[in-house]
């Protein structure tokens, strides 16, 4: 079976003024449908910029991107705000909700682009909100929400289009412990529904919820492993 990803020597650069910044150098990965992958790396690793890439945020300087057997590498701005709406759910630190809008109207946001009608939308909306555990907080605005609850908001809105990934950077950055541990809880209950996700952290406690480990150095994978594998290696250390 075809990978969901295809990451082949991929590279990024930056020309800021007289200066060239290779943010990736070569990274070449794949993905498959259904796993759970944290990608993690020291600030300046290249992590974030890999992020742009595979949410089609941005596009590589070299190299190749598949998604879904589609070559998105060098799409124009429009197209990848097609594949981004069709195929890619986020959720961010920072919640990125519309302050005066509702619970309801957030998750909706999305199918509004779909062109799917305002009475589909709105059920959709609440289906995904119920699912979250906010059935009870439809028609509250984000400064009446719990930091946490917001956060399920922002997961109900990623998965409104049932995507092909959901791509979360950081989603517990700016939440307390007892919450956190929640919200990834809900992720879990998330992948085990099957969905793909990557989850973007510098928290080794966050990353061990993942099923597979991607650390990055200086624009490079430094190590791909199963969870597993690192538990194993780590109990073997241990036991020395």
């Amino acid at each position: 079976m075809e990978p969901l990803i295809t990451l082949k020597d991929i590279g990024r650069k930056y020309v800021i003024g007289t200066e060239i910044i290779h943010a990736l150098k070569s990274v070449t990965l794949s993905i498959n449908k259904g796993e759970f992958v944290a990608l993690m790396g020291p600030s300046g690793s290249g992590k974030s910029t890999l992020m742009n890439i595979l949410g089609c945020l941005d596009t590589p300087t070299k190299g190749e991107y598949w998604l879904n057997g589609v070559n998105v590498s060098h799409m124009t701005d429009n197209e990848l705000a097609e594949v981004r709406n069709q195929e890619i759910g986020f959720v961010f630190q920072t919640f990125n909700l519309l302050p005066r809008n509702t619970a309801l109207d957030n998750v909706a946001l999305p199918l509004v682009y779909a062109g799917i009608s305002k009475e589909a939308r709105l059920e959709r909306a609440r289906q995904n909100l119920v699912n979250v555990g906010l059935g009870n907080r439809v028609d509250h605005k984000p400064n009446e929400l719990s930091g946490g609850q917001r956060q399920r908001v922002a997961v109900a809105r990623a998965l409104i289009n049932n995507p092909s990934i959901i791509l979360a950077d950081e989603p517990t950055g700016n939440l307390d412990t007892k919450t956190s541990i929640e919200i990834m809880g809900l992720i879990e209950d998330i992948h085990a529904k099957g969905n793909t996700i990557i989850l973007v952290t510098h928290e080794e406690d966050i990353a061990k919820h993942a099923h597979r480990i991607v650390r990055m150095r200086d624009g490079l994978i430094e190590n791909d492993f199963a969870n597993t594998d690192i538990q194993r290696v780590e109990r073997q250390v241990a036991a020395v």
